[in-house]
Formats: structure tokens, sequence, C-alpha cells
């Protein structure tokens, strides 16, 4: 059985390897080849996923997945050399940076929605979240009915700014609602006092409390509003660089090789100061390891 989806995995591997070798490369792909250089997009302050290292590189779980794309395209476009730099991007420039070319790939956190689909293109997902709030442990915040009349923070553009309006309208529930510009700015918002709570993905808010002065001050609760899938994002129309893209991604997963890219940064200490997140794998993600997609799950 081994021996078979060894073999079926080279089999697949070498599919979407002649995609790009049997026709004329286009779009995305052609510029590479053309340029010898990808500009990949990052987040500054979304750890592990995406996250700038004390000013010296990009790192995390969105981040080693980008740099296996990275690591195929040499292969595929005979190119050993392939240069590539990676530009930070914010939730609220992501999409015109993707659409006017100055990104051709982004892993990250960006969720897959149908809206944003109109827009762009989503590679198989990468990850699957719940969105949730960050809040101090006596701060008597249980769920989002209790954040009647309270300062909550999030951040701008994201998913989780839109759930949060819209809870806030339908339940009636008078919060300020407070959109900072990175998740880093968000939870300070929290740490300094000017909100009872953070929302966002819960991956993400495990992040910001391993990073605090003092995690064990800080829980993430409440009920989901959503779940999200993840993906990597590119521009929309370019079926060959997605189909290479969908390619690297799925061998990950359905090879077994993502799994130690997990334990990396959810399950073990993460860099700079060697901070464990404690997030076990979720019956969604394992799921989605099982059975690569590229579906908006919202």
């Amino acid at each position: 059985m081994k021996i078979v989806n060894s073999l079926a995995l080279i089999l697949s591997a070498g599919l979407f390897a002649g995609v790009v070798h049997a026709q004329e490369l286009t779009g995305t792909l052609k510029k590479i080849k053309d340029t010898g250089m990808i500009t990949l997009g990052a987040r500054e302050s979304t750890a592990p996923f995406s996250y700038n290292l004390e000013g010296s590189q990009f790192v995390g779980y969105s981040v080693d997945i980008m740099m296996k794309v990275v690591d195929h395209l040499k292969t595929e476009l005979k190119m050993p050399n392939l240069q590539f730099r990676i530009m930070p991007f914010t939730a609220q420039n992501r999409i015109a940076l993707m659409q006017n070319g100055t990104l051709d790939l982004e892993c990250s956190t960006t969720t897959n929605t149908e809206d944003r689909q109109k827009q762009v293109a989503f590679s198989n997902s990468i990850f699957i979240i719940g969105t949730r709030l960050l809040t101090a442990k006596d701060s008597g915040i249980k769920d989002f009915a209790d954040l009647k009349g309270k300062n909550v923070s999030t951040t701008a553009g994201t998913t989780s700014e839109r759930l949060l309006n819209k809870v806030n309208d339908e339940k009636n529930l008078g919060m300020n609602i407070i959109s900072a510009k990175e998740n880093g700015q968000a939870f300070l918002s929290v740490d300094s006092g000017r909100a009872v709570a953070f929302m966002m993905d819960d991956a993400i808010l495990y992040g910001e409390r391993a990073k605090s002065k003092n995690p064990e001050k800080w829980h993430v609760i409440g009920t989901p509003q959503s779940h999200e899938a993840y993906g990597c994002m590119m521009r929309k129309d370019d079926a060959p660089f997605k189909k290479l893209v969908d390619g690297v991604v799925a061998d990950l997963m359905k090879s077994g090789q993502i799994m130690p890219i997990y334990k990396k940064w959810f399950e073990n200490p993460i860099p700079p100061r060697q901070l464990l997140l404690s997030y076990p794998v979720s019956d969604d993600v394992k799921n989605l390891y099982a059975h690569p997609n590229d579906k908006a799950i919202q």
C-alpha cells in the first residue's frame, strides 16, 4: 500500500509539473520566467503564520508553505537561481497589490470568501480557523453577549471586522469597535485597557497571547462567529499558476510533509522569544489535510 501511495504522489507531482512544460508560459509564470523574480506578500505581525522576525526576515507557517512554492518554481521553470523578494502588506491593501501586479503570491492569513473570489483567486486552503475573542481571564467576558456597551478591538479590513459590526447591529449590543491597522496594534488596545476584548481568528489570538508579556493573563473564549479557510492568494484567471500552487499545497498535505511544518509553529516554541502556542491540530484542519480543497467554507 505504501508503494502504491508513493507512486500515486510521484505521478500526481508529474502531472502538475507537466502543466508548466506542456504549453507556452502565460500570466504569472511568464512574468517570473521573464524577470527572474517572484514578489511574495507577507504580514508583519501575524504570528505564527506570517511575521517579521525582529526586522531581519519573514517567518511562519504560511511563509514556509509559500517558500515550498518558490522551491517548486525553481525546478519547474528550470531556474535554480530564481530570486524572490518579500513585501509586507496590510489587510486593507492586499487585494489591490495583487490586482495591480505588485504581488505575485501571498500566503498568510487571507480568508477565502466568495466576495473575494470575484477579485482574486485562492489556492487549496492551508488552514481552517474560527473567529473568537481574546480577553483577560478576570474581565468577566465569557461570550459575545457580554460585550454590550463595551470597547472591542479588531483589525481593519478583515472578516472579523465585518462580523463584529454585523453582530453589533443584529443584537443591538452598542459596542464601540476599535479597528486597528495590524493585529499587534489591536491586541495593544486590550493590553492597555482601551478595549475589553479583541476579536480575530482564534489561531492568531493564540499567537498574540503567546507574544504578550504575561500569557497566563489572557484566554481565548466565545462561540465562533464563523469558520474560515485561509488560502494563498494570487491573481484571478491565471489557471496555470493556480494549478501549480494547488499542486504544491495538495502534495504537502497528502504526503504528510505538512505535519512537521504544523508542529514547528503550533506545538513547539517559536522565535524570537521561544514562546509556546500550545494550539493542537483541530478536526477541521485534520480534515483539510486529508482532503485538500479550495472551498470558501464560511
